[in-house]
């Protein structure tokens, strides 16, 4: 999938790597996408209501080797 910027928040436990993700997504435009890299269990439930919450897209996670990958859409 193309990404318009990408942020490594492997290591970081809850609440970071959603405090990363908002901060990056505050750099992009509208319809950009940001690719999430994280190693925290707890990241998938978090990104799935960060994106309920903030009205941007969760457009795919997955999971690999215990990293986990999403794209999110800035709306």
């Amino acid at each position: 999938m193309n990404f318009d910027k990408e942020l490594d928040a492997k290591g970081l436990n809850c609440p970071l790597p959603i405090l990363r993700c908002k901060k990056s997504l505050a750099e992009l435009t509208t319809g950009q996408v940001l690719k999430i890299v994280a190693t925290d269990p707890g990241a998938v439930k978090d990104f799935q209501a960060f994106s309920k919450q903030t009205g941007n897209e969760l457009l795919s996670s997955a999971e690999a080797g215990g990293v986990f990958t999403f794209f999110m859409q800035k709306k």
